[in-house]
């Protein structure tokens, strides 16, 4: 990883550029940085890095309707491009929302990555409803949270696994029964589910499906191409890719403005201190909550 100048382009059609307050990372942009996503993003390297951010927009191309230049916005790069670790960032308008005045610039760059995948999981392809029961591997991680808070806003209840030390917050997101994961054989745990979602990747998906009810639903965040072909022949299996539409923004958005969405923030660094944060979280560095860079 390396800093350096760039030209920004002007948006085109259907696209805006954002002057980037804050930038949130994510584990996919080390997965990028790795060259994992070369089947989406393309073989050529160097390239930019960073999904999520919140800022201002600076201009837009033609037929754009969702923001104008002055508006306060959070939102996503696209994947093939990246980009929102630099001081501005062109994406589509599809891919932000108006940031609520109430919901700083910090917490705001915490929600798209994270809400959305948690969006298309629980709501999309989970089609939550009250009453359904929702179990979350790995409820204090920034998707786990988001899924969890997703779940509750739609009248689920939501048990839970993370480790002894997070148990806490995880009762503060509303999580009941509460298992840790290191001490807790949750293949034995004797209960059954609407939803399953192994929002931390480490849940064998066999472990998972076994965890389901009869009608239930089990939701991958690690998709692979053997889970996608699994998927073929097990409808209860169901691969998640993180895939941004207005009206998920908009519901981000509106969730955020009333109190019920909202992520831990963790450790905040200035840009020119961005790449040794970055290696430290991709080495394992815990900072409980998410980690931002100020640019």
């Amino acid at each position: 990883m390396r800093l350096e100048e760039f030209e920004a382009g002007s948006p085109q059609r259907g696209q805006v550029k954002v002057k980037v307050k804050f930038a949130a990372i994510n584990p996919i942009d080390w997965r990028l940085r790795k060259g994992e996503l070369k089947m989406i993003t393309g073989k050529s390297f160097p390239r930019a890095m960073g999904s999520d951010f919140a800022g201002t927009v600076v201009s837009v191309g033609e037929g754009v309707t969702r923001c104008k230049p002055g508006d306060a916005v959070f939102g996503l790069a696209r994947l093939k491009e990246s980009g929102a670790l630099g001081e501005v960032v062109v994406t589509t308008e599809n891919f932000v929302a108006r940031k609520p005045d109430a919901v700083s610039f910090e917490a705001a760059s915490c929600l798209g990555t994270p809400g959305v995948t948690a969006w298309n999981g629980i709501v999309e392809k989970g089609r939550v409803k009250s009453g359904h029961r929702v179990f979350i591997n790995g409820c204090v991680g920034a998707v786990g949270a988001a899924a969890v808070q997703i779940a509750r806003m739609h009248g689920a209840t939501v048990a839970g696994s993370c480790s002894g030390e997070s148990v806490q917050y995880a009762k503060e997101l509303g999580v009941y029964p509460i298992f840790d994961y290191r001490s807790t054989d949750l293949a034995a745990i004797g209960e059954h589910y609407d939803i399953v979602y192994d929002a931390a990747g480490t849940l064998p998906v066999t472990v998972g499906l076994n965890l389901l009810s009869p009608d239930g639903v089990y939701l991958d965040i690690v998709p692979t191409p053997m889970k996608f072909l699994r998927a073929l022949f097990n409808r209860k299996l169901k691969p998640i890719i993180c895939t941004p539409k207005p009206l998920i923004m908009d519901e981000l958005s509106s969730a955020a403005a009333s109190g019920k969405l909202g992520l831990r923030l963790g450790k905040t660094v200035t840009l020119d201190r961005a790449i040794g944060f970055i290696a430290s979280l991709e080495n394992g560095q815990k900072i409980n909550g998410k980690g931002l860079v100020e640019v």
